[in-house]
């Protein structure tokens, strides 16, 4: 039986490890090819070095309580049979299917703490921020990283009571330590009596004292909700408020000792039972819970606080208006007054004629459209958006509007649709098309300064590497350097063919990696097709987003990556983003990232990726911040400084919709700074409506080339303006910078 219990155990160890090579190799292939294999092995020991600590922490629980349990269980209860489905089966068989039951169960409760591997390295990694909340000193940092660490430990540590409770009870069940005397009687179709529970005394010893120390993690439990009134929603604003302070902070601490208290006295009762005295202080307990942590704070809320709110609350608005600002990065915005001049001089205008040359006429969504039409070519290529930016045009600063000409295979004639077509011949796009943002043709049609295939360009901007790899559209795996030629770009009536010449892609060099990735793309045909070589290569991962997210999952990105022609090349810039919602004080705004209610945001590293190799690079934009000082710790080969990145791309970075749009919102409340103005909201703001077509409709950031008062020369900048809630009258404009040495300055003009 030993025999057979160890060559069992041996295929299951086989299984898993061939597995886990299938899982984890190809990517690691894809990892080592852009240069972060130390990232990804960082994660994978984050992961898997999580949930193996929390599984053993769990199955040692289970096995001590197991066997205490074997130790406790009455002489003579074991029954040498059982009956599963009207089948006899040993004890010792039930034995063996339990504790595979355990083990089984354990591993898909202990896999769930998987993701917060991160969580963990920051925790180990933590920057300070150098600043402390008003109401305990302590550094944000310790809120941002040491707290949620204490939180899960916690929670892992209560499941596994929990389940080693639920395992012992189940074990004394089966060997007779707790027996179920009776039978359901129905009445009606309801059961009028219930099976009395006979639990043996040495039995019920351990349950108290498993008891014990689960109501040990509750005291523990109420030491972190103390911390936890940082984020609360009690009060007029986010965060602790007069109550919070001055009663539940109190509260907590009493039934962190109450509770405390009573768990040395479930531990105490295991050996010295008194039932009437387990029974008294545990009513007490429940009652405290009631009364202190409910009833107390609702009744000096109801008679103290709400009679004199705005006196009792003030220092706690107060703190909340200034985390806010600090962790949306808004105490740094400028605000200057600006003189309404409705007769503008010829001297006037001549000094803003940059501004005015860049005026812009066109809006993305007609342009999109217009540019599918005209400058598509084929009915496989697609443009995903429109994108701006700016550029030095013939020694003119220009701002312009251009979309990148992706390939889309889905879009293919259905006869087309071969294996052969999607993942070796039709492999990238090409190009793209330009317009300056102020021009019209005779025919009303934008006029391109880039445009048709292979690119013509009318400007000095050269295309040298127009094909598009890696974009937003490219979804499929593909094979290149293949023995079947890549079709390049239609010319005339005739398709022209190309070998691809950069570095990109995994090298699919041995049959061992063929089955790899034939198994990890489910796709046979990449074990049986005869167009590999020795020199071929796989890509995958190829969009932009996902692609960027798979190196650096702990970062949130940019809703809209976009292409920018530097040195003859093509790159998309996506922007990336440090996030948290643990920022004591700080109001928590909705957004897209990861679904949770931020309320700390840094637009701390710019991504730049090579639209033909794939080649990723991250530049840290923001040092400053200590979320990426922290992963720099974490991930010292990931994060280049903002120094490195090239000149020429340098001056194409720009602020981010998304962020500014998060700042939109919180500015418009948050730009009041008076306490009592802020408590009527009397000042209340919000980004204005437009006229789209015949809807009416929210309008959004845009981007435009503006000289500043007191500038000397015009930049590139994000704005939208404001007006009063529910008027449209305007009442100011908020602008973020986007040109070095100024860029991410925000000035606020009204």
């Amino acid at each position: 039986m030993n025999v057979k219990r160890s060559l069992i155990l041996l295929a299951i160890l086989v299984v898993i490890f061939v597995g886990a090579v299938i899982a984890v190799y190809p990517n690691w292939l894809w990892f080592q090819n852009l240069g972060f294999a130390s990232v990804f092995w960082t994660m994978i020991v984050g992961k898997f070095g999580l949930v193996s600590a929390v599984w053993f922490f769990m199955i040692v629980i289970v096995a001590v309580n197991l066997y205490i349990a074997q130790r406790l269980t009455p002489a003579g209860g074991q029954r040498p049979t059982a009956e599963i489905g009207g089948f006899p089966i040993s004890g010792a068989t039930l034995d063996n299917l339990i504790l595979a039951a355990i083990l089984i169960v354990s591993f898909f409760i202990a896999s769930r703490a998987s993701e917060q591997w991160n969580m963990l390295l920051s925790f180990f990694n933590q920057q300070p921020f150098g600043i402390s909340d008003p109401i305990f000193n302590k550094d944000i940092g310790w809120y941002v990283f040491s707290l949620p660490f204490y939180m899960f430990i916690r929670e892992q540590l209560l499941i596994m009571l929990l389940f080693a409770g639920l395992v012992a009870v189940i074990w004394y069940i089966k060997d007779g330590g707790v027996q179920f005397v009776g039978e359901v009687l129905l009445a009606d179709d309801r059961p009028s009596s219930l099976p009395k529970v006979k639990i043996a005394e040495k039995v019920s010893n351990h349950l108290l004292v498993l008891a014990g120390i689960m109501v040990l993690l509750v005291a523990w439990g109420y030491h972190l909700k103390v911390y936890g009134l940082l984020y609360s929603t009690q009060g007029p604003a986010f965060g602790a408020s007069y109550t919070d302070v001055h009663v539940r902070i109190p509260v907590f601490r009493a039934l962190m000792v109450i509770s405390l208290l009573w768990s040395l006295f479930l531990i105490y009762n295991a050996f010295r039972p008194k039932l009437k005295l387990l029974l008294i202080s545990g009513g007490v307990w429940v009652a405290a819970i009631l009364v202190l942590a409910n009833g107390l704070p609702f009744l000096v809320q109801q008679v103290v606080v709400k009679p004199n709110e705005l006196a009792k609350e003030s220092p706690f608005i107060a703190y909340n208006i200034e985390f806010t600002r600090q962790a949306y990065n808004l105490n740094n915005i400028k605000e200057v007054n600006f003189e309404i001049n409705e007769e503008l001089s010829a001297e006037e205008l001549s000094g803003h004629d940059v501004t005015i040359q860049n005026i812009r006429v066109w809006d993305e969504r007609p342009l999109l459209q217009t540019y599918r039409q005209i400058q598509a070519i084929r009915l496989y290529y697609d443009f995903n958006n429109v994108d701006v930016d700016r550029y030095m045009i013939d020694n003119t600063y220009r701002q312009v509007m251009l979309a990148a000409r992706e390939l889309v295979v889905d879009q293919l004639p259905p006869q087309a649709h071969t294996w052969v077509n999607r993942h070796l011949i039709y492999t990238h796009g090409y190009g793209l098309a330009m317009s300056p943002v102020n021009e019209v043709t005779s025919e009303g049609l934008p006029q391109l300064m880039i445009k048709d295939l292979p690119p013509v360009s009318d400007i000095d901007l050269a295309i040298d590497r127009p094909g598009i790899y890696y974009g937003e559209k490219t979804d499929e795996y593909v094979l290149v350097k293949t023995g079947a030629q890549e079709f390049d770009f239609p010319k005339g009536d005739k398709n022209v063919y190309t070998d691809y010449q950069g570095k990109g892609g995994v090298a699919i060099d041995s049959f061992l990696k063929r089955l790899l990735f034939a198994i990890e793309f489910q796709d046979p045909q990449i074990l049986f097709t005869t167009y590999l070589t020795p020199e071929s290569r796989i890509m995958f991962n190829r969009r932009i987003k996902p692609r960027v997210k798979a190196i650096a999952p702990f970062l949130a990105y940019d809703s809209d990556p976009y292409m920018v022609v530097s040195g003859g090349r093509l790159y998309w810039i996506q922007d990336a983003y440090t996030i948290s919602n643990m920022y004591p004080y700080s109001k928590r705004s909705k957004n897209h990232f990861r679904r949770i209610g931020l309320n700390y945001i840094r637009n701390s590293v710019k991504v730049i990726i090579d639209a033909y190799d794939g080649d990723v690079s991250f530049y840290m934009i923001d040092e400053q911040d200590p979320i990426i000082r922290t992963y720099a710790q974490v991930y010292p080969d990931l994060f280049k400084p903002l120094a490195k990145m090239p000149a020429d791309l340098k001056k194409h970075i720009r602020y981010p919709v998304d962020k500014f749009e998060i700042q939109v919102q919180t500015y418009a409340r948050y730009h009041m700074q008076d306490i009592q103005v802020f408590y009527n909201q009397e000042d209340l703001w919000e980004p204005p409506d437009e006229i789209y077509g015949d809807d009416r409709q929210r309008m959004k950031p845009y981007y435009i080339i503006i000289k500043l008062p007191e500038e000397d020369k015009a930049e590139f900048l994000l704005m939208l303006p404001y007006t009063p809630s529910k008027k449209d009258n305007m009442i100011g404009w908020l602008a973020a910078r986007s040109d070095f040495p100024n860029y991410g300055k925000r000035p606020h003009a009204d």
